[in-house]
């Protein structure tokens, strides 16, 4: 089971009283970046092309617990940048921990070793590494050799400690279905607690500009992909209504409200992917943006987005609309 029983009901909860209060727009996981900065510069990456005095910056401890606090979201993922370069990042995790969060930080594993014994042990914190791939396809996207290697030997230590970790893989245009099919089959016995994947997103900054998915190649590859995902063959860390969305079985569009994203320039304008102006506030942020221009209907930027930032929170607002979909997602949790 990829997603916890706990995680799920406390999800469900919350959504709950968001519908009681009337509230049309709500977030479901705050995208914090304490930082920018990188130990990796990935091809498909646009975060670390910053300027450099934004790249040297990074929030304070308070910073973020005041943003978890004023944001409310029950779920917290923590990315960048490389969260592990951050000086506080235990004490930031175990302050979010502390207000009841649940903690999914996204590391590219290289320094990870040395945080484990230091980061707590606990059901509301996932580990979450990232993995494109065998090793060299995974060294060719993060242009640096041998981070396959550690990043690897670092889930298995930390699975052997008693870490909840899973897996982070963005797939590129050009990845067949087969050799994604033998990645997720090898990341079974590596001890993952599921799959977190989604298509690569077109950054305007990233190095590599031509192997990112169009929309309907993205619905084609996970049609045959997930086809072949039968007796529990593979763990995903989704909710199967977005699964069913990524094949095109389900037509949504953008919450980009849904997980509203936090970083040393502010709250981002509209969501994690674009860069269309930043606000001081969470309040600012839900208030003042312009959310009708946004979305793969609406706006250019975001024609071939499919990502699980924008479409997600979507796909879990559907699973609470009647009882069909509630069975429809318990099944997947429980199974």
């Amino acid at each position: 089971m990829a997603i916890p029983i706990k995680q799920a009901l406390k999800v469900g909860f919350y959504i709950f009283v968001q519908k009681l209060k009337r509230r049309k727009r709500y977030p479901l996981v705050l995208m914090l970046e304490p930082l920018f900065r990188c130990n990796l510069e990935c091809i498909g990456c646009g975060k670390i092309q910053k300027p450099n005095e934004i790249l040297k910056q990074h929030l304070s401890t308070e910073a973020c617990l005041k943003a978890a606090a004023e944001c409310g979201a029950p779920i917290v993922s923590i990315a960048g940048g490389e969260p592990l370069i951050h000086p506080n990042i235990v004490e930031i995790v175990e302050g979010l921990l502390r207000q009841g969060r649940y903690v999914y930080l996204c590391t590219n594993a290289l320094l990870l070793p040395r945080f484990l014994g230091k980061l707590p042990v606990s059901e509301q914190l996932t580990l979450s590494v990232h993995l494109d791939g065998f090793e060299e396809e995974h060294d060719r996207i993060v242009a640096q050799k041998g981070t396959f290697k550690t990043a690897t030997g670092a889930v298995r230590q930390a699975k052997e400690m008693g870490y909840r970790v899973t897996s982070n893989t963005t797939l590129f245009d050009g990845v067949s279905v087969e050799a994604a099919a033998r990645f997720f089959d090898f990341l079974k016995p590596l001890g993952v607690d599921g799959i977190t994947v989604s298509s690569a997103f077109h950054y305007p900054d990233a190095p590599d500009q031509r192997h990112f998915f169009a929309r309907n190649r993205t619905h084609e590859f996970f049609r045959e992909l997930l086809s072949k995902n039968t007796g529990g063959r593979w763990n995903f860390n989704h909710s199967p209504f977005y699964l069913d969305f990524l094949q095109g079985k389900r037509n949504y569009d953008c919450t980009p409200w849904g997980n509203p994203n936090f970083s040393v320039l502010g709250w981002q304008q509209p969501c994690y992917l674009l860069d269309e102006g930043y606000v001081q506030s969470f309040d600012e942020l839900m208030e003042k943006t312009d959310w009708e221009k946004y979305g793969h209907r609406n706006h250019p930027k975001c024609a071939d987005c499919t990502a699980h930032c924008g479409y997600e929170p979507t796909a879990v607002e559907d699973s609470t609309r009647g009882i069909k979909n509630m069975l429809y997602a318990a099944k997947a949790v429980f199974s």
